[in-house]
């Protein structure tokens, strides 16, 4: 049996749709699991044993119909579910299921605060969405695939970080699922352990702010401002020194490739991350996650999916969840649902080794 699964982005939500992958190749007699996306996630997709070929949207979505026609598939898994997706199948013409967003229970508790959300995670109706070809749960968690060549080897980093470190995703796709800088420098400096920062390129600037925050020769009296996307941050007027209080850092945002920065997290003793795509990744690797939330919740249902983790938000706040997906800034313009994060970690023991 040929089918098509579709997701077109992005990093986090491709991550999730990977225990349908899994039960569809492995629970449906002769299948052959093909998977359409955008070209940018071609690479998350390939190392995937359980997937046969990886279609790209490249051009039009009239090119990539006809390239799929050829295909001849017998059913398709809409783990998307937009207009494109929906125009794709109508235009494919085959048999095919797609997967509830649950957008009126959404809307409801973001502009009402009326809750009517399940209590399931995404990753069950997208399971559902396969359920009529037969495949259940497997209770395995995610999958993340790194290729050959892409892991990164320890002895590469500074001696204290071979002997365990905390990885810290701190980008997201939205300013407002970020806690800003100087909650960033607080959190780092409460882990006082050997960091990792992991992020995209657009995240380098940030963290060498927070590189500069605890290196033995930081700010001065006459401290500079460094310009970030949020507000301006000043340099503290005394150095953070390293010492057994202080974390040693380093900014690995832009430095490392996904499957790089994948690599860091499955050696990592635990993760902090906001709620973004290397979170999930993080699942994937069975890694204890401090999962932190701003403008969204965890009642969306993309929690950290089996695995241990403790969610840090702001309760109460009554305009939260402003969004379910995010803004470039706080609509209220306080943004107390990361200004106002106790950071005070309830932390696993460090130790030697991962």
């Amino acid at each position: 049996m040929k089918i098509l699964v579709l997701r077109f982005s992005s990093i986090g939500d491709i991550v999730l749709t990977t225990p349908v992958v899994r039960a569809l190749a492995q629970q449906v007699p002769n299948a052959e699991v093909h998977f359409a996306t955008k070209p940018g996630y071609r690479g998350l997709l390939e190392p995937n044993p359980y997937i046969t070929k990886v279609h790209c949207l490249t051009g039009s979505l009239g090119q990539l119909v006809r390239e799929l026609h050829a295909e001849r598939f017998d059913f398709v898994v809409d783990l998307h579910n937009n207009l494109r997706t929906t125009l794709l199948k109508m235009r494919l013409g085959v048999p095919g299921n797609s997967f509830d967003k649950l957008n009126w229970q959404k809307w409801l508790l973001v502009n009402f605060k009326i809750d009517r959300l399940p209590r399931v995670h995404i990753v069950q109706r997208y399971l559902e969405a396969a359920a009529m070809l037969g495949v259940k749960d497997d209770g395995h968690g995610l999958d993340y695939f790194i290729p050959e060549g892409q892991e990164v080897e320890l002895n590469t980093l500074p001696a204290a970080f071979q002997r365990g470190y905390v990885a810290v995703a701190i980008g997201a796709q939205h300013a407002t699922k970020r806690l800003p800088v100087e909650k960033l420098i607080e959190l780092c400096a409460k882990l006082a352990r050997p960091i990792v920062l992991l992020g995209g390129p657009e995240d380098e600037s940030i963290g060498h702010i927070i590189e500069q925050a605890f290196a033995t020769k930081a700010a001065t009296a006459a401290a500079p401002v460094a310009t970030i996307p949020d507000r301006p941050y000043r340099f503290p007027e005394k150095p953070l020194s390293h010492s057994a209080a202080q974390p040693l850092i380093v900014n690995g945002c832009g430095r490392y490739t996904l499957h790089q920065s994948a690599s860091l997290l499955r050696q990592a003793q635990f993760v902090v991350s906001h709620d973004t795509g290397l979170m999930h990744i993080a699942a994937a690797f069975g890694k204890e996650i401090f999962s932190v939330w701003g403008n969204t919740v965890p009642e969306f249902g993309m929690y950290p999916y089996r695995t241990e983790f403790k969610v840090l938000e702001v309760k109460g706040l009554p305009c939260r969840p402003c969004s379910k997906i995010g803004f470039d800034k706080c609509p209220q313009g306080h943004f107390k649902c990361m200004r106002d994060q106790n950071l005070d970690l309830d932390l696993p023991p460090a130790r030697d080794g991962r």
